[in-house]
């Protein structure tokens, strides 16, 4: 008898609807996930907050129903909020990379269940180079800065220098070419 197989199903249920979130995206989606990891991992040490890659539910209804997203990077700091693989409170930060098969959703229903959740800043980044950051402002995200990657130095449009910090934890910084850093 040979052992049963191990496969690792990644879902969503947004509004009742699961979402199959198999299989994983392109290595470029992990690359710049693990790159904007690393780095606010580093800016929390020793701080009560956590960082999460893509393994943390976002139970964002807590109180009405089962529904749930997996953001690709989310910050918390109410940790009395966690309870197994979920999250019930209100994260700081999260960042959605995007892929082929989930740029609408997170362009659409993901960014208005983080707006309505009061979720304060949200990434859109794009593996091509493009950083998009929303800031909520009065109960509604506000795009506050449009980045796309620039890494040539002759360029006039050179950018990979450029430092972004995130609004809740200022301490934390990251140039455009480290998000993108490895991802040719």
């Amino acid at each position: 008898m040979g052992l049963a197989k191990f496969e690792r199903r990644k879902d969503e249920k947004i509004d009742g609807v699961i979402y199959d979130m198999s299989p994983s995206p392109e290595y470029r989606h992990c690359i710049v996930n693990g790159n904007i990891y690393a780095m606010i991992k580093q800016g929390l040490k020793n701080s009560i907050c956590l960082v999460s890659i893509e393994n943390l539910d976002f139970k964002y209804h807590p109180d009405e129903n089962d529904d749930y997203v997996c953001p690709d990077i989310m910050i918390i700091c109410d940790r009395k909020y966690l309870k197994g693989g979920a999250y019930s409170g209100i994260p700081k930060f999260i960042a959605e990379t995007l892929s082929h098969s989930t740029a609408k959703k997170d362009r659409t229903k993901k960014k208005d269940i983080y707006e309505k959740a009061g979720v304060e800043e949200y990434w859109i980044v794009s593996p091509q180079g493009s950083l998009e950051i929303y800031f909520l402002q009065d109960g509604k995200y506000i795009l506050e800065q449009n980045y796309m990657l620039q890494n040539d130095r002759e360029d006039e449009d050179y950018n990979a220098e450029t430092e972004i910090c995130l609004r809740g934890f200022p301490h934390i910084k990251m140039t455009l070419g480290e998000i993108f850093e490895g991802v040719e």
